[in-house]
């Protein structure tokens, strides 16, 4: 696999170009990026687009017809295709911009605990949830007397698929479940997994946002009728987020902000909205952040992604290979359908103590339970350490890592 990373030295080295951060020094040393599952570095694409923005148009959209306005809405909708497109969607009006993905998922959680959810009523998740599609859930069902219910993992960090039709009920409504585990690195069966539900007449919402950096979506393949993702984990901006919902789904959605454009009539006693999208986008919308998307899709576009997903799985393995020589070190998520990421544990070494020796010596990688308690308790650790891969990484990159956890095994063991 090492051969394959050398073999696309040029290509990473194009990709690298094109990422302003990766010429930062950090501790008197050049950067050393490896936390992509918190968020990724932004393009200088990105970044020139939202530039671009603020420096020619700058004006709000759908609520003015000079010419800024007209042509700032013109280019914000051309996003929603673009969005549209990206992901497959049918339509541009199952396409909702939100702040990001924790946005979306609690809009769908309130509007569903009004709606359809009553007492007595289940929802499924599952052990590997990131707290945004807990939460959300516990936020906005637990006064109206809603179960939550998870199906386990086994031993790799898959999900118990066989165990799913056992756990659904007359009473179950909705399946909430990742794409992409951002702690194990697991990619989830989405389509088995909406057969199963849709044959029991229950919902599907996916938390996309470690898979859309990573993967290509396919919504209709995917069948699900929620996918929800963030801007800034697939090298856009922060701030922006996206909704797609099967519309006859999203039409019956309850808007759960109120204001601005969503508006269709109102007075003093009650007010009517808009249609899709426009009724689930009240207020303002984040304009500059949705150029920063536009662009964040180009480049993922223009990067040749069949090269960039070999190289993420060479770079999985090489890492993994490198890891698992390293004596007291233990690797959770070790399916074999998994984003290039990796968490771990040292013995004798605190995960949040090796995150600080790795940034003495330039390297940025993530420590703690990384939003993810339930999961911690499960593999029964308190936290662990986390590798996370882009495309534009380098075997020299993760050779640092591997040297970097030998001097810590020399310095913080005890």
């Amino acid at each position: 696999m090492s051969a394959d990373l050398n073999k696309y030295e040029r290509e990473i080295e194009l990709f690298r170009e094109q990422i302003p951060l990766l010429k930062r020094n950090v501790q008197g040393t050049r950067l050393v990026y490896l936390d992509n599952a918190a968020t990724t570095p932004k393009p200088r694409s990105v970044i020139q687009a939202i530039e671009e923005f603020y420096e020619k148009y700058g004006a709000n959209v759908k609520r003015g017809s000079h010419t800024l306005s007209v042509e700032s809405t013109d280019l914000f909708e051309k996003v929603r295709d673009q969005v549209c497109h990206w992901i497959h969607a049918e339509k541009r009006e199952e396409i909702i911009f939100t702040r990001g993905t924790t946005e979306a998922i609690n809009g769908v959680a309130q509007s569903l605990s009004k709606n359809l959810l009553k007492e007595g009523d289940e929802i499924l998740i599952s052990e590997m949830e990131h707290h945004a599609n807990i939460v959300s859930w516990q936020l906005h069902t637990s006064s109206r007397g809603v179960k939550i219910k998870a199906f386990p993992i086994n031993e790799k960090g898959e999900l118990r698929l066989d165990l799913l039709e056992s756990l659904i009920t007359s009473k179950t409504k909705l399946i909430a479940v990742t794409h992409v585990s951002n702690v194990l690195g697991t990619i989830n069966p989405i389509k088995q997994i909406t057969e199963i539900a849709h044959r029991h007449g229950i919902l599907v919402l996916v938390d996309g946002a470690q898979a859309v950096g990573h993967l290509s979506v396919d919504v209709q393949d995917l069948d699900c009728d929620f996918y929800v993702f963030s801007g800034h984990k697939m090298f856009g901006p922060t701030g922006i987020g996206v909704l797609y919902g099967k519309y006859k789904e999203l039409d019956r959605i309850t808007p759960w902000l109120g204001g601005g454009e969503m508006i269709e009539r109102v007075t003093l006693e009650k007010s009517t909205y808009q249609k899709l999208p426009s009724r689930l986008e009240a207020g303002t919308p984040p304009i500059s952040a949705v150029f920063g998307l536009a662009a964040a899709i180009d480049f993922l576009e223009t990067s040749n992604r069949e090269i960039c997903e070999h190289l993420e799985k060479s770079l999985l393995n090489y890492a993994t290979q490198n890891l698992t020589d390293i004596p007291g070190l233990t690797i959770y998520g070790n399916s074999s359908k998994k984003i290039s990421l990796l968490s771990f544990s040292l013995k004798e070494v605190h995960p949040h103590d090796l995150s600080t020796f790795f940034d003495q010596m330039g390297i940025a990688i993530r420590a703690g339970n990384h939003c993810a308690q339930p999961l911690m308790k499960i593999l029964k650790v308190p936290a662990t350490s986390r590798i996370s891969l882009a495309f534009y990484n380098t075997k020299d990159e993760i050779d640092l890592a591997v040297k970097a956890i030998h001097r810590a095994i020399k310095i913080l063991r005890r």
